[in-house]
């Protein structure tokens, strides 16, 4: 039992984690692959013109604290102030990174460069800025690094948008026209739902094993505590027979055992509580972010209270 509560709530968290993953990096209705088209200047008026906003996406190669990194540029709006969420940062942490100020990193960058929020980061030659804030960035091995719109494009003047995230409350029409209007290949504009639900399904499978894992575990337990209890009432008749012979009835005698195993059986299952937390939150606080460098934001015992 204490094996089936430990991986049932390391998977509970992962699957929270996940989600809440998932919604903080897929807050637009349309991502646009703007490789495939020419006119990437066209393609943004367009966009623009069309949709409630814009949202370019840029990156760069880099090396951060020596480690091997990429910058990336937002146009930081509603989007981002009402869906990211920090596992550390300072009061008006948006405001900072829009106005080149400071500058936020994952999880990953955080731990192997041993950075805290308020230290200073080199971006490249003569650019430092004060780390604003650290988010987490789940199953990414690398380290990133996230400015504003215009620092981004004075410090890497070559770099175009390579993607658009896009709000929209008619993400299928403005599909439709984008094929129309510059010939993108549908493959090439992303549904944000669909990618969701796709993305929520591989995680189901990969994860379906663990799920027959815990079914078995758990019958195995009930069937050990199952027959370690029919022991224990057949060793006890003996004990029984005297106070059934003073008197006391089958119908009080019975009710008596059965409450004595249903107490039995609680016990067990208070018992494997503790014993199954603490191998999950060793899995989730230590080995997790030894091997991949992120911890889970959510738990379902101990919960990171993002900023």
């Amino acid at each position: 039992m204490a094996a089936n509560v430990g991986v049932s709530t390391m998977v509970s968290s992962f699957r929270l984690t996940f989600v809440g993953f998932l919604d903080q990096r897929l807050s637009a209705e349309l991502y646009v692959d703007a490789e495939a088209v020419a006119d990437r200047a066209g393609l943004e008026r367009f966009l623009e013109a069309r949709a409630d906003a814009v949202l370019p996406i840029m990156s760069a190669d880099a090396t951060l604290a020596g480690l091997p990194a990429e910058i990336f540029g937002a146009r930081i709006g509603y989007t981002y102030r009402e869906n990211w969420r920090f596992l550390d940062a300072v009061p008006a942490v948006w405001d900072e990174v829009e106005e080149g100020r400071a500058v936020i990193v994952n999880e990953q960058l955080s731990r192997r460069a041993g950075l805290r929020v308020g230290e200073m980061l080199a971006l490249g030659p003569g650019l430092s800025l004060p780390v604003a804030g650290d988010f987490g960035d789940y199953g990414n091995p690398s380290g990133q690094a996230i400015v504003g719109e215009a620092l981004f494009r004075q410090t890497f003047p070559g770099v175009e948008p390579s993607r658009y995230g896009v709000r929209t409350g008619d993400p299928q029409g403005l599909r439709r026209a984008l094929t129309e209007a510059f010939d993108v290949p549908v493959a090439r504009i992303i549904d944000q739902a669909a990618l969701k639900a796709f993305s929520l399904s591989v995680f189901e499978r990969t994860f379906s094993v663990t799920g027959a894992l815990n079914v078995l575990t758990l019958a195995v337990a009930a069937f050990a505590i199952l027959m370690s209890l029919l022991t224990l009432a057949a060793m006890r008749l003996p004990q029984m027979a005297p106070v059934w012979a003073m008197g006391t009835t089958q119908r009080r005698l019975a009710g008596l055992e059965i409450l004595r195993t249903v107490l039995l059986a609680a016990i067990t299952a208070l018992l494997a509580l503790p014993l199954g937390l603490a191998p999950a939150w060793v899995l989730l606080a230590i080995v997790n972010v030894e091997a991949f460098g992120w911890r889970c934001r959510y738990t379902c015992f101990l919960p990171n209270t993002p900023a």
